[in-house]
């Protein structure tokens, strides 16, 4: 497909699992991509996979708490693309406790990545995105917003995802730009399966959810791959879970 032929990507959390898997589909789909990570190391060798199959593909090394890192990456791209009009919000971090184990670490470092990362990200693109006259921000959200029991500030941090969402939605629609969020369930990523009781959850997960399995990176993808293009051109402010059906 090449629906997103023309289109510039800029993916943060996009060397490996779910981000990894978007800036692959966003590229094979015709999307020029960058793959932004603060893996310097992983972001250049998924940008060089991406780009031996004929797509394009650049690494960043970026940390989405950097605001000046930030902004400057996102000018760099454009200035490379000629454009940059898309960008996915993916960069995240668990910091999972019982709330009275909690520290305020725990707390801070999953709101400043998870919630802030993605207000800095939105704030910089906005000229670029204002500048190509179309624009498209899919911010990736979880099922914890809905709650879950030792992720409060994960859940928290999610949550807020979907609020600033809608209201960027309602500030950016005037300037031809869609705003969404896709909020996965359990996802079969490297994350998930270091976890130290991986089989147990999964086992748990599988037998809660309605299609009976867990969902892949890629199932994500291609969410993130619809609502960036001209087929959800009317579809803003909205949230794609991603869940196989599972909301509890």
């Amino acid at each position: 497909m090449t629906r997103l032929r023309g289109h510039a990507a800029f993916v943060t959390g996009a060397a490996r699992g779910i981000g990894g898997s978007i800036a692959a589909r966003l590229a094979a789909e015709g999307a020029a991509v960058v793959v932004a990570d603060v893996d310097e190391e992983a972001g250049r060798q998924a940008a060089e996979k991406i780009a031996t199959g004929g797509a394009t593909a650049v690494a960043a090394a970026l940390d989405v708490r950097d605001a000046e890192a930030v902004a400057a990456a996102m000018t760099e791209a454009s200035a490379r693309f000629g454009k940059l009009d898309i960008l996915v919000n993916n960069a995240g971090v668990f910091r999972d406790r019982r709330l009275e184990e909690m520290s305020d670490s725990d707390w801070d470092t999953v709101l400043d990545i998870d919630l802030r990362g993605y207000f800095v990200c939105c704030r910089a693109a906005l000229p670029h995105l204002r500048a190509s006259g179309w624009g498209r921000i899919v911010n990736i959200s979880s099922r914890a917003y809905l709650g879950n029991p030792g992720q409060v500030n994960y859940s928290a941090a999610k949550a807020g995802v979907i609020g600033l969402t809608r209201a960027l939605s309602m500030e950016l629609g005037r300037d031809g730009i869609t705003v969404n969020a896709v909020a996965p369930g359990m996802i079969d990523t490297p994350l998930v399966r270091s976890h130290a009781k991986a089989d147990e959850v999964i086992a748990r997960a599988v037998a809660s959810t309605p299609l009976r399995r867990i969902g892949t990176p890629e199932d994500v993808a291609a969410a993130v791959a619809f609502l960036v293009s001209d087929d959800a051109a009317y579809i803003t402010g909205d949230v794609i879970h991603v869940t196989g059906g599972r909301y509890g």
